[in-house]
């Protein structure tokens, strides 16, 4: 029985090896981690992380060829495939601060497969790593092998949050890069069995290992950049009269461009856009590729922009001062369908009125107090480190509540804003919350959500990404 263990059970480990678990059941696949509360959560009936279809699966295999454990050694010694799915932050001081990934995790997972195996082993690279990574790897197991082979391989997950586990079942690519040496080409073909349990032979493209690590970062880079584009044409949109829905249609019925990606809003987040793109300016700039970098930098300049531009527009539109006032934020995570808060706009946005002394209350159908509190009082970048390293007991943002409710959110505020497109946020009964609501009654849509004729008709003043201006906000101008 081949036998498959994970390094580190989250949002890419957890549910990869669950779909690999049900796919091959005569596959014994082990989910390690040091955090005992994230293994015991995973044994729970309440999953760690939330990911429509991710329960039905866990429940089918756990117990029978699925295992999650806090027993790191154990299981990576008697493993003949290791993925490896630890965090890669990007670095906060030294070298590279603010660029650069931060390899630690993976060096010292690295360094301890060394110490415990007494069998060939595949190591394989799930986390998304900086180019030359797994030159790097290769060379701490080798000069720690005690005759022991290993081989490295670069398999890049290209998960959506929110839909995981159906790209996990339907992938539009497996990318396995590896060695091109008869024993890398080997690695190869036994990762390539594993997946070939359910994924088309066609589906499943074999590279170079530079190839394969180069990919993962080009394809978020590339997915980035289209929302960036996108939404610097919804400031301009607003400037001219135009509606930025009708353009990003238009363009995305010419078949080269297509009509994904081009939803504005109030920006991007998620845990890989931001970091993945740092990690290429980074490698751009070592290897004396300024322009480059300074190319793929305005993606990230364009996204700041956007989230700023946003919280301009609230604060101008209300009498340029939201002191004191109570303001409805109706979404926390990154997108809909998911708990995910890495890298939220919502962060900056709420960073943003609260230093103008804003009064929030918060709604999210699927992101806690606890989290949103965390997000909230710590320091960019500091998400990405394992929770025992974060910062322990985040202290209360003062002018933050978190409640369970839209209506709660909204009673008595001055303004709403949407930062997550929640399917309930569209059928909310906005008489109601109008009713509720202090005069003049403002709604900011950073997700393009509500019917906004519908809303001008009931009394709102509508803000609208990218849409042509209510006359009150034509008035009142966003300063930069």
């Amino acid at each position: 029985m081949v036998k498959i263990c994970c390094i580190g059970a989250g949002y890419v480990g957890g549910p990869t090896m669950a779909v690999i678990a049900l796919k091959c059941p005569a596959i014994e696949v082990a989910v390690v981690d040091i955090s005992v509360a994230r293994i015991m959560a995973w044994n729970s009936d309440q999953l760690p992380i939330y990911e429509p279809g991710l329960d039905e699966v866990v429940k089918q295999c756990r117990g029978k060829n699925l295992f999650f454990s806090t027993d790191v050694e154990k299981h990576v010694s008697g493993a003949d495939i290791v993925f490896v799915s630890v965090n890669t932050p990007t670095k906060t001081r030294g070298l590279g601060a603010g660029k650069a990934a931060d390899l630690t995790y993976w060096e010292s997972a690295a360094r301890m497969i060394a110490d415990v195996s007494k069998s060939d082993k595949i190591v394989v690279e799930k986390s998304t790593v900086p180019v030359k990574t797994a030159e790097a790897i290769e060379k701490i197991l080798t000069h720690n092998s005690k005759g022991i082979n290993y081989q490295i391989l670069s398999n890049p997950e290209f998960l959506a949050e929110g839909t995981a586990i159906q790209d996990l079942f339907n992938p539009d690519r497996v990318l396995i890069g590896g060695r091109e040496t008869p024993e890398g080409q080997k690695a190869i073909q036994a990762l390539k069995d594993v997946y070939a349990h359910w994924v088309p032979e066609e589906s499943i493209l074999c590279t170079n290992l530079w190839s394969a690590e180069l990919s993962k970062l080009a394809a978020n880079a590339f997915l980035a950049q289209r929302i960036s584009s996108v939404n610097a044409m919804s400031a301009l949109c607003e400037s001219t009269g135009a509606d930025v829905s009708q353009v990003s249609h238009a363009i995305g019925k010419d078949s080269r461009i297509g009509p994904k990606f081009l939803n504005a809003s109030v920006g991007f987040g998620g845990s890989c856009f931001q970091k993945d793109i740092l990690n290429l300016v980074y490698i751009c700039e070592c290897n004396g590729l300024s322009e480059v970098a300074s190319y793929w930098k305005q993606v990230i300049k364009v996204n700041d922009y956007q989230k700023n531009r946003f919280v301009n527009r609230v604060v101008s539109s209300m009498f340029n001062t939201v002191s004191g006032k109570k303001i409805a934020i109706l979404g926390f995570a990154f997108k809909k369908d998911t708990g995910d808060t890495r890298e939220t706009p919502a962060i900056d946005v709420c960073k943003g009125l609260i230093t103008d002394n804003a009064r929030l209350s918060i709604y999210d159908p699927q992101v806690n107090q606890e989290q949103i509190q965390r997000d909230l009082s710590m320091n960019k970048f500091d998400w990405d480190h394992p929770i025992h390293l974060q910062p322990l007991s985040p202290t209360a943002v003062k002018r933050v509540s978190v409640v369970w409710d839209a209506y709660e959110a909204t009673k008595d505020a001055h303004g709403i804003c949407i930062l997550t497109e929640w399917d309930e946020f569209k059928t909310l009964d906005y008489k109601r919350i109008y009713d509720n609501m202090q005069k003049p009654a403002f709604v900011f849509d950073g997700r393009n959500v509500v019917n906004v004729e519908k809303l001008r008709e009931i009394g709102f003043i509508v803000y609208s990404i990218g849409k042509p201006l209510d006359p009150w906000l034509k008035d009142m101008p966003a300063v930069a």
